[in-house]
């Protein structure tokens, strides 16, 4: 899913094998946009939408603003996109979630990191009718 933050942006959902990098988004309305967000390398203007449950690997550690304009790096490489928050109107859902259970907000995140979709989740399916066992034909 995209944050309510990027209804203004052109966007397509993930794709496995997808190639990303964290890039912020500029509203059109406003000067400046907190909305840090995935692109695909080569469409630097195109969200890529994230569903809960898709896991990322970056090339690197994966890292946050610090300070003095120093990247401060969390000792991971890999994220499960998950949504938080989602009772609170008008703020943003989409994080990342570490192996040892940290949550990152995406908007926390430094711009210009890459990483590869790696898995996609799997998306709830109606169930199958229930079909009778065959009879065995040999006697």
């Amino acid at each position: 899913m995209c944050d309510y933050s990027l209804e203004h942006v052109a966007s397509r959902p993930a794709k496995l094998g997808d190639r990303l990098t964290t890039t912020r988004f500029r509203n059109p309305y406003t000067m400046f946009s907190p909305t840090v967000g995935f692109c695909a390398v080569d469409e630097p203007d195109t969200a890529v939408c994230l569903l809960p449950g898709t896991e990322i690997a970056f090339d690197r550690e994966i890292e946050l603003p610090g300070a003095f304009w120093m990247r401060r790096r969390l000792g991971a490489k890999l994220g499960r996109f998950r949504r938080v928050q989602e009772g609170r109107l008008y703020t943003h859902h989409d994080a990342l979630e570490l192996s040892d259970g940290r949550r990152v907000m995406l908007t926390a995140l430094c711009e210009g990191q890459r990483a590869t979709v790696l898995q996609l989740p799997v998306l709830a399916q109606e169930p199958r009718p229930v079909t009778e066992p065959r009879k065995s034909t040999v006697t």
